[in-house]
């Protein structure tokens, strides 16, 4: 999702995966080191579910914004230690109200037109202007947000206090003129300023990318002539682990994410990895008027009812990674802990006490009952997120059953969990984590507008929480993080959300190698060996 991205997990929406620096390869000796660097090669890149729209401006599904990474570059780059270096600009400066950025020379869009300071401007008007209601407004790009072009040259002047501006606005993925113009063609990946361009599109296949001749302005020194960079890039959609496994032993595939006990084979047999921290045991309820969580006392009785910890070893198969707050990739921007001892424990009795006091009694079947009505809730996960999901929602709703409360489990991929916490609002309990890379990015979805005027789609009210933002805004970089971090305990003392389980989300790769950088592949850092 931005750098917010819906992590793989909730796709996560923000891809709910918003996203950090840090990638982490595997030590030891992979298989590459036997192997030689080959030019020419075709990178097979395998992906849990479509990713619906590419359009950068539109969505925040981290599987769709890892593709635009391919076809889309942005003002500057992080290195995998979290540092800026030159991509689209070569020079910059920020503060926490105002940003400037000198753009290199040379650089050309897809179809060979030069991009220019008005075509990065407008990038970030679009995101800005309130009345395009972009998904990233006030997650990467304040409301109100303006940028004036100059001669090779852009000025930008935040709508809002912003602690992380630079990081904010520099990783926003540049389009070119014609697709601001003409945002159908975003949302098929075209009009870019990126390595690769699209050649072919077939949705729920495969989306096949070229690369660039002319790309030269990769990030920090790239070298365009260096060996065992690929001439083609084939995206994969391929949601069963099990093939995606299958397909990176045989080589049929390049790199894919595995989640779940196939990671065992592929690591007995020595397969490069990059690995980043995602959010994978997270809970959000429904907070609209007239659900059932929007009474806190109903939420509290809902995680209650839950034993989290067993929940965690299920989803992660005992290799839950420890949760200290909503940043899970590094380098974390605040290194506290906003979790421990917000989250209520295990206790069933309570939680059936809290149901008993607001009236719902249980009914012949077991099932709670109030004025004729059953206490029928919806929880939607992500199918994408691997074969633990499914038997992690199961004994969550188990639990809840044995304290009368009946959940209708309900999978759904990527584009159809975007619909419902951001369109149709057909849910109570979503299972499908946030992946940040700043605190920042959590805001808009915590608080401020609900669909479709924004993305607070938990329609949650927490005024503590909004004043320690406010305050944690204008302070620079890690000067607020005391405040980010009592901000978030905000949300989890009043169960807004309730973070229980992070993993541990292996990148593989088969004859290549790669990092992974704010928690999405880097397509220059991609070598290919035979």
């Amino acid at each position: 999702m931005k750098t917010a991205r819906l992590t793989a997990a909730m796709a996560g929406v923000v891809a709910l995966t918003v996203s950090a620096c840090g990638g982490s390869a595997q030590s030891g000796t992979d298989r590459t080191a036997n192997q030689k660097l080959v030019d020419g090669k075709t990178f097979t890149y395998a992906i849990p579910t479509d990713p619906g729209t590419l359009d950068p401006a539109i969505t925040v599904l981290s599987v769709a914004r890892n593709i635009d990474g391919f076809l889309y570059d942005s003002l500057i780059n992080l290195d995998s230690k979290g540092q800026p270096e030159a991509a689209l600009a070569e020079k910059w400066e920020a503060d926490t109200t105002t940003a400037s950025f000198t753009l290199r020379k040379g650089v050309t869009c897809a179809d060979g037109s030069p991009l220019t300071a008005n075509d990065v401007a407008a990038n970030i008007n679009f995101i800005g202007d309130p009345a395009n209601k972009s998904p990233l407004a006030g997650v990467t790009v304040k409301s109100g947000t303006k940028a004036v072009a100059g001669e090779g040259t852009v000025k930008i002047t935040s709508g809002a206090p912003d602690a992380f501006l630079l990081r904010n606005i520099a990783g926003l993925p540049i389009v070119c003129a014609k697709g601001m113009a003409d945002r159908k063609t975003l949302a098929k990946g075209e009009n870019g300023t990126g390595m690769f361009a699209v050649s072919e599109i077939v949705p729920n296949d495969h989306y096949t990318l070229t690369r660039r001749k002319d790309y030269t302005w990769g990030p920090g020194q790239f070298d365009p002539k260096q060996q065992g960079l690929p001439d083609k890039i084939v995206v994969r959609v391929v949601p069963n682990m099990t093939t995606m496994s299958n397909l990176l032993l045989s080589g049929e595939v390049n790199a894919g994410s595995v989640i779940g006990q196939d990671q065992q084979r592929l690591k007995a047999q020595r397969l490069y990895h990059s690995d980043i921290v995602s959010p994978f045991g997270e809970l959000f309820f429904n907070q609209a008027p007239g659900r059932f969580g929007a009474d806190q006392a109903m939420r509290r009785a809902l995680i209650q009812a839950l034993d989290l910890p067993q929940v965690a070893k299920v989803l992660t198969r005992d290799g839950s990674a420890p949760v200290k707050g909503m940043v899970t990739i590094e380098p974390r921007p605040c290194d506290g802990d906003s979790v421990t001892g917000k989250i209520p424990g295990f206790d069933v009795a309570a939680a059936k006490a809290a149901l008993d006091q607001a009236g719902w009694k249980p009914g012949p079947d077991g099932i709670r009952v109030k004025d004729g009505k059953r206490l029928s809730l919806i929880a939607i996960y992500g199918t994408q997120a691997g074969p633990t999901m499914a038997p992690g929602a199961e004994l969550m709703q188990q639990g809840w059953k044995s304290i009368g409360v009946d959940v209708q489990l309900k999978g759904v991929d990527s584009p159809g969990l975007s619909q419902a916490l951001f369109a149709t609002g057909e849910w109570d309990i979503s299972m499908a984590p946030l992946g940040l890379t700043l605190p920042s990015q959590l805001v808009p979805f915590m608080s401020g507008g609900q669909p479709p005027e924004g993305t607070n789609f938990a329609h949650i009210k927490n005024p503590q929480y909004d004043t320690l933002v406010a305050k944690a805004s204008t302070q620079a970089g890690q000067a607020g993080c005391a405040d980010w971090m009592a901000a978030e305990s905000a949300l989890f003392e009043k169960q807004d959300v309730v973070q229980f389980a992070n993993t541990v989300v292996p990148t593989y790769g088969s004859n290549a190698k790669f990092e992974i950088v704010n928690g999405y592949l880097k397509p220059t850092t991609i070598r290919m060996y035979s």
